[in-house]
């Protein structure tokens, strides 16, 4: 790849990045909540998640997915399931939040309750694999940076979903350090935890059913 088209490549991955949608919530609202090593984690969890598109996408699962209408039907409703079942359990937690985070900005293991850095990894994680909307986003977005005469198509593809992913985890970390910044220095976050909880539980709630109201790709 040229390295003007990589350049592209790279500030588009980013600008997507940037976007706001149901893992950035994530990350964000965690972060409000425990600080930015929690922050961090969810990042973590939620950029493992990519790799299942990435990994699935190069050995052409993606791409059966996209014309099987059934595939795609179930992971859409398996997706959809999870995230309003993470956002009902945040709008009826109790407390802090739903995973036992403990005091907002405690940035140790403690601030999580045992096993809540586990917790909040694989929320991550599974709000990402099985959102079947990323996958259809690799299908559209990786192949216009891979020029027809390139002879391992399946290699080029998960090199540069990869590249993807590693921009990626930075935005994400960038995300739950902000969001961090902003809940040290703003008594009125730590007040408003509760409605914070409240508000991002609405919000999953309100892309799964987005989700569940995606048409299949050759509908």
């Amino acid at each position: 790849m040229p390295i003007d088209q990589l350049l592209l490549f790279v500030a588009a991955g980013l600008l997507l990045n940037l976007t706001p949608g149901p893992d950035v919530l994530y990350i964000v609202s965690n972060a409000l909540r425990g600080g930015a090593r929690v922050g961090m984690v969810a990042a973590l969890g939620i950029t493992a998640g990519c790799f299942v598109h990435i990994f699935a996408a190069a050995v052409g699962v993606s791409a059966l997915m996209a014309a099987s209408a059934t595939a795609f039907t179930i992971l859409k409703w398996l997706g959809a399931a999870y995230l309003v079942y993470v956002g009902v359990q945040l709008l009826f937690s109790k407390g802090v939040n739903a995973i036992k985070l403990g005091a907002p900005n405690a940035d140790s293991a403690k601030a999580t309750g045992g096993n809540g850095y586990d917790a909040i990894f694989l929320r991550g994680f599974w709000t990402n694999a099985l959102n079947p909307k990323v996958a259809l986003f690799f299908l559209a977005f990786l192949p216009q940076f891979i020029a027809p005469t390139v002879e391992h198509k399946p290699m080029a593809f998960l090199l540069l979903g990869l590249l993807f992913n590693f921009n990626g985890l930075w935005v994400n970390i960038g995300w739950a350090l902000a969001a961090a910044w902003l809940a040290n220095r703003a008594s009125l976050v730590h007040k408003s935890m509760h409605w914070l909880d409240r508000f991002a539980g609405a919000m999953f709630v309100g892309f799964g059913i987005k989700l569940a109201l995606t048409q299949t790709p050759n509908a």
